[in-house]
């Protein structure tokens, strides 16, 4: 697939995201009859926080750059505001990616909560309204990353982002993760004794997004709705039919809303209760093949065990930096994408690079003979420029 037809939706996005308010008309007002559908045919390529390698993560032009590249799906953590508007927002504390502490106006905004067992401290979202929010500006969480655009781009919301979503040139599936939602209903009012989980799948609902795996209504509009709380998805199972994923942390991280154990959300019997509202399930990769000294373990049982249960495995978070990678892949991200896909054999990965994970698999798995043709021309190509060198 050739990314050139993407240009204008990029170039789109620098503009766009640049500006302080939100910046589409919603719901979304383009068309985008007769879009290319999303492939299923191999494991799904999850944007993670959009193309946050390169760009500020849950921005705009992240998730476009992200959709550019290839993603099939885009990724996003969603919290609230004060007044109850759903934001696209990782952390629990705008404190590590926001120039927060710039703003001397919300200086006595810091605030001590508890959050899973921990004390935390700073600014939290729960303690600004939207259009505070919306005076923030974003930064890259790594200083190791390209730095750029750090305070170009604001925040933005879950409309916004499911926006973004609709107006691609192609077919675009979301990942929303309920993050956080016992904080969020402890410190967050809505009217009529409404929950954070009712607010997300009332947006769901708003944009179309419903229908069970595969069917023609989630092919239409993909998505995947994630969390490590178990009892949001269990609760929002009454809610909505589209698919689910439960999210499972390190060994060492009690789920954040029940308590349990690891070791008890991996077992057998929690699996057999957990498929009955969930497709699938979002580990961290290395539980799934334990580390020892920066290398690789014997992997784990989990996929089997899952894939004996139907329930897919999208494992997080594949990252290209040396730092990141294991002793065994040799600084090649492309050799970890091949151990996961064709290894340990995993449905989908989250990856802060979606470009690099897209190549790797237009490379050894294309989705069509045009795509393998050119692929083949490439291979041939730099066997010649090997050669010329060689000859040299």
């Amino acid at each position: 697939m050739s990314l050139t037809c993407f240009a204008p939706f990029l170039f789109l996005s620098f503009i766009l995201g640049c500006a302080a308010r939100p910046f589409y008309p919603l719901p979304s007002k383009m068309s985008n009859q007769n879009r290319q559908p999303m492939q299923t045919s191999r494991p799904y390529n999850i944007a993670h926080r959009g193309s946050n390698g390169e760009i500020p993560e849950e921005t705009a032009p992240a998730y476009m750059r992200a959709i550019e590249e290839g993603a099939d799906f885009i990724e996003t953590d969603i919290l609230s505001s004060k007044d109850g508007v759903l934001i696209c927002f990782h952390d629990v504390i705008l404190d590590l990616t926001t120039d927060v502490a710039n703003h001397k106006e919300f200086a006595n905004r810091k605030r001590t909560y508890n959050v899973q067992g921990f004390n935390i401290t700073g600014f939290f979202t729960v303690d600004f309204t939207l259009k505070e929010l919306k005076k923030l500006r974003v930064k890259q969480r790594y200083n190791f990353r390209d730095e750029q655009y750090n305070g170009k781009f604001s925040i933005i919301t879950f409309e916004e982002f499911i926006s973004i979503a609709l107006d691609a040139p192609r077919v675009v599936g979301i990942y929303p993760e309920i993050k956080n939602p016992v904080l969020i209903n402890q410190h967050v009012k809505w009217p009529n004794g409404k929950r954070f989980e009712d607010k997300f799948v009332e947006t769901l609902r708003k944009y179309g997004y419903k229908g069970s795996y595969m069917s023609k209504d989630w092919l239409e509009k993909p998505i995947f709705i994630q969390s490590f709380a178990p009892t949001s998805l269990v609760y929002i199972s009454n809610l909505t039919n589209s698919p689910k994923i439960f999210l499972i942390d390190d060994v060492t991280m009690p789920t954040q809303d029940t308590n349990q154990s690891y070791w008890e959300i991996t077992s057998d019997p929690y699996l057999d209760y957990i498929k009955e509202y969930v497709v699938g399930i979002g580990p961290w990769k290395d539980t799934v093949v334990p580390v020892k000294n920066n290398y690789l373990q014997p992997p784990t049982d989990l996929v089997a065990r899952a894939h004996a249960r139907d329930l897919q495995v999208h494992p997080y978070t594949y990252r290209n930096e040396n730092m990141f990678l294991h002793l065994d892949f040799h600084q090649d991200p492309y050799v970890e994408y091949d151990y996961w896909l064709n290894k340990i054999g995993v449905d989908g990965l989250f990856t802060d690079f979606t470009e690099s994970l897209h190549n790797f698999q237009e490379w050894t798995s294309p989705l069509s003979q045009k795509d393998s043709d050119s692929a083949s021309k490439l291979v041939d190509k730099i066997a010649l420029l090997i050669s010329s060198y060689r000859k040299g």
